[in-house]
């Protein structure tokens, strides 16, 4: 398909105390040849979650999306596998007082947790609060993750909703866990943070494997830095905090022991960890539209770059680059020096949220989709050219696109979540 590229240059000027360079970037305009993406799948609203919280896993070859939800005033996971109206199974989720149940498989849930009341003391009241979901294996099994408010690490098996195990953190929570592995011995762990300050790693059984207690509050997810031992790269688990000004990013190691701090110069709204050509670093988007990337090695500062004026929000990577949402455009910026490759605008002014990867038309290449709050999807190639745009309809959606291959046409439909938790694909 013929698409037409309209290529401008933008100079961005350093700001004094940012340290930001002169980058070049081309625009890359929307063309109107650009295929319309179609709705092909919708589910059943799923309240309880602002749709941040879903997250997809595959179980026996099927994609299953996994969604926070409140169900007869209880806290539940439930498991629909995308494409169809079959819900496998929905389990409930209890405070750290409260027995637990786990799922029998049909839909249903099961055992003495699953009658109403769980809350955040076990007691009656309010759904019990918890993170969004992490999807990922431990010791080779699909699982999810997720922590409560209240302070408890909850690992399901993905298949059938089975709790795997379940720790009390010692303190709150409700911050989405980690998942991968820190030792680099080929076992992932699971790592989880409690709002002020706690740090606990478990591995896949659920046993300790080490713990830290850091100064200041948590209000991020942590992220884990897999280690490379022929590349000759240390692993780690990163935590933010709000010791520092404006924050403090530290770096600890398999056995909880600290590596480096170091005091970001952005206010970091997002973060990620991604590799580059020159080892992993942790990109952060600030709350004033400067992205900046700390070296996962030990601290030092990579480079920053001004995007913008308003909040942005770091994305996936590849190895070359990653690829961040700000208001009504996305930039895919150069893992190594810092230069903005290229900009796509889209949906005026509207937020984008954060960047997703995906293999939207089968061609074995991941490559950017991006949401928008008012659930316009764009689906473009690694050189930015738009292959497929389109909207979910009148919805509002929070979080960043999920991916399934629903219609079996070996490409990723694009998976939005609504804030009512309504999840639609959108056929690419």
């Amino acid at each position: 398909m013929d698409r037409r590229v309209l290529f401008a240059t933008l100079i961005l000027l350093a700001g004094g105390a940012t340290g930001v360079g002169v980058a070049l970037f081309a625009f890359v305009g929307v063309d109107d040849a650009t295929t319309e993406a179609t709705v092909v799948w919708e589910s059943e609203p799923a309240a309880g979650d602002d749709g941040s919280g879903a997250v997809v896993a595959t179980v026996d070859g099927d994609p299953l999306l996994l969604r926070p939800a409140v169900e007869n005033g209880s806290r539940v996971v439930t498991a629909t596998v995308a494409g169809t109206d079959e819900t496998p199974w929905t389990v409930p989720v209890t405070g750290p007082d409260a027995e637990r149940g786990g799922g029998d498989g049909d839909g249903t849930g099961g055992g003495d947790g699953d009658a109403g009341g769980n809350d955040s003391d076990g007691a009656g009241g309010d759904p019990l609060a918890v993170s969004g979901l992490t999807a990922g294996t431990l010791g080779g099994d699909p699982v999810v993750a997720l922590t409560t408010a209240s302070g408890e690490l909850v690992v399901l098996d993905a298949a059938d909703g089975t709790e795997r195990f379940a720790v009390d953190l010692g303190g709150p929570a409700g911050l989405r866990p980690a998942i991968g592995d820190l030792t680099g011995d080929g076992s992932r762990e699971v790592a989880a943070v409690t709002t002020d300050g706690g740090v606990r790693v478990l591995d896949g059984e659920g046993d300790p494997v080490a713990e830290a207690s850091l100064s200041g509050e948590i209000s991020r997810r942590p992220l884990v830095v897999e280690p490379d031992p022929e590349a000759d790269v240390r692993g780690g688990l990163a935590v933010l905090t709000t010791a520092g000004d404006p924050a403090t990013v530290h770096m600890l190691d398999a056995s909880g022991g600290t590596r480096w701090t170091t005091e970001p110069s952005v206010n970091p709204l997002s973060w990620n960890a991604a590799d580059s050509r020159d080892g992993p670093v942790l990109a952060l988007g600030g709350a004033s539209g400067t992205i900046e990337t700390v070296e996962a090695s030990d601290g030092s500062d990579r480079y920053e770059v001004k995007l913008q004026d308003r909040p942005i929000a770091v994305g996936d990577a590849d190895p070359g680059r990653v690829y961040v949402g700000g208001s009504g455009s996305v930039w895919a910026v150069d893992l190594l020096d810092g230069e903005v490759v290229w900009k796509q605008q889209y949906g005026a002014s509207t937020r984008v949220n954060e960047p997703r990867m995906a293999d939207v038309d089968g061609n074995g290449e991941r490559a950017p989709v991006v949401l928008n709050r008012a659930g316009g999807v764009l689906a473009m190639t690694q050189s930015g050219e738009v292959i497929a745009r389109g909207d979910a309809g009148d919805v509002v959606a929070y979080g960043g696109p999920l991916f399934a291959d629903v219609t079996g046409d070996g490409g990723d439909e694009v998976i939005v979540v609504a804030d009512d938790g309504t999840a639609i694909a959108v056929d690419t």
